[in-house]
């Protein structure tokens, strides 16, 4: 499983008609850790309401989104280092992860994504000598 950043850095979405990368700052942080059986996910995105996320796959890349509510509150910042706004992220998934298994849930600010790994297609690592 990779981070696709080109395609998120480009601000390309299918969601309802905004753009939303008009703030770096907008993106939410992601962790990814590997267990025995799948890999881990968590989304650092406090603040946000849950039925306002969007996870699906599409071919081999798995998009995550998240679109705040119409009328959501902008307060007039006299600092401001974190946001609620919307963001896309995109990871493309390999052959090692069973796509029909994913699932999610958001709790306590943190949407925990399990992408659960085929049995027999983990990915061979090997070390890469430099010359």
């Amino acid at each position: 499983m990779n981070y696709d950043q080109s395609w998120a850095a480009k601000g390309q979405h299918e969601g309802r008609g905004r753009h939303l990368y008009a703030r770096s700052m907008e993106r939410a942080a992601v962790n990814i850790y590997r267990t025995d059986s799948s890999f881990e996910m968590l989304l650092f995105a406090p603040g946000r309401i849950r039925e306002h996320f969007n996870l699906e796959v599409k071919g081999n890349q798995l998009v995550i989104s998240y679109i705040p509510p119409e009328g959501f509150p902008r307060p007039d910042w006299v600092h401001r280092e974190y946001s609620r706004g919307g963001f896309v992220r995109s990871f493309t998934l390999d052959d090692s992860v069973d796509p029909s298994l994913i699932s999610a849930k958001y709790v306590d600010g943190v949407l925990e994504v399990t992408l659960p790994v085929v049995p027999g297609k983990e990915r061979v690592s090997h070390a890469i000598p430099i010359s």
